[in-house]
């Protein structure tokens, strides 16, 4: 099947009747000069409403093996966690945990674990934390810090109002009921570079990795995977309603895990939704990109809203922001049209809810508190 929906692409580029214009130059504000000829090629064959397969389930299923194949090689599941809890700290309503455990083969992670008062399983909250092009903290940047030097509970604390308001995410979560857990993803936090944090490198570790057969946003994803299997795993969690939610690059970690896990029950994606048309224009000038969002080759068959649909018809909640710089608002409602279209095919069109706030790049106390509201709607009734 992927090779014939590849091919129902390769017929449109080869057979399309665009006019070409060629340039002296190759490149235009980091943009490539051909860009408009690029953009016609892309006709998304394995979206629904595209694709040949009317049935859902196995449209689903078939667009998430174009997915895995554009994720590129897997790091090998875990076989044995080794869990171990290296430090707790009692909180009003809750216990916050710091644990060790092996996220794949590959990979021994740091994780934050908050555990409600009272009698479980609970409800429980995967935070994915955001990108920022700030690497010193990681999982620090959801969960109040501790166990750690007072350099990082003060990046933290500097961080928090950046971009989260007064509160943390899971500190809030976690007063309200919900078991959260958050971990660090590639390159951030406990998991960054040995040498140090130095934003350019992040670059040629994308290129390494894909040199040898994976790549970085790939990595996040299976790892964010692997995060789900591990949280259904604990007593504490209630592994029929567990959700995800994240801001920024987070919010694109959200929607995924979403579409590509059955583990994950809800979502809810602050600030990162748009469509590649607006994203790479030379009308709205984004000239934004990056390996930490990119999967090599996925638009050959899906565009962002057309992944963010595989969770259909889960309970999603997307927030982006009007005077959001990195994802221009007409791009925005153009991907909440066709995710609509899509919970509306499935007559789930009331378990998605998209809104554009007059607000920036953010999640501050109202935006969580409007996450909490849905997550109490979806996991607590």
């Amino acid at each position: 099947m992927l090779k014939n929906i590849l091919s129902l692409a390769l017929t449109a580029l080869c057979t399309s009747a665009m006019a070409q214009e060629f340039k002296d130059y190759g490149t235009e504000r980091e943009f490539p000069a051909c860009l408009d000829q690029m953009q016609a090629t892309l006709t998304y064959p394995m979206a629904w409403g595209n694709s040949p397969i009317k049935q859902f389930d196995l449209w689903r299923n078939e667009a998430r093996s174009c997915v895995l194949d554009a994720m590129l090689m897997a790091p090998p599941a875990a076989t044995d966690r080794k869990t171990e809890v290296i430090a707790t700290e009692r909180r009003k309503g809750y216990e916050a945990r710091k644990l060790r455990f092996n996220l794949s083969e590959f990979t021994r992670a740091e994780a934050y674990y908050l555990v409600p008062d009272g009698e479980g399983p609970h409800p429980t909250v995967i935070l994915l934390h955001d990108h920022g092009g700030h690497y010193v903290i990681g999982k620090e940047k959801m969960v109040r810090p501790f166990a750690c030097p007072d350099s990082i509970k003060e990046d933290a604390d500097w961080w928090l109002t950046k971009c989260y308001g007064t509160q943390y995410v899971g500190d809030y979560l976690a007063q309200h009921g919900y078991a959260v857990f958050v971990t660090d993803a590639l390159y951030w936090g406990d998991r960054a570079r040995k040498e140090g944090r130095r934003k350019e490198q992040h670059m040629r570790m994308a290129g390494n990795l894909m040199e040898l057969g994976y790549c970085w946003s790939g990595i996040m994803a299976y790892d964010d995977i692997y995060t789900a299997d591990f949280v259904a795993t604990l007593p504490e969690v209630d592994a029929s309603r567990i959700a995800c939610m994240g801001h920024s690059m987070g919010g694109y970690r959200t929607w995924m895990l979403a579409a590509m896990s059955d583990r994950i029950k809800a979502g809810v994606a602050v600030c990162w939704m748009v469509t590649t048309d607006v994203q790479c224009s030379w009308e709205y000038g984004n000239e934004w990109g990056g390996f930490a969002n990119t999967l090599p080759g996925i638009k050959r068959y899906m565009d962002y809203p057309h992944i963010a649909s595989m969770a259909c018809p889960k309970p999603m909640y997307f927030i982006n922001g009007k005077k959001d710089k990195l994802f221009q608002p007409v791009g925005v409602e153009k991907a909440y049209r066709y995710m609509h279209s899509v919970w509306d095919s499935q007559g789930a069109g009331q378990n998605l809810k998209t809104e554009l706030w007059d607000m920036p790049h953010w999640c501050g106390n109202e935006v969580q508190e409007a996450a909490l509201q849905f997550l109490d709607e979806h996991l607590k009734h």
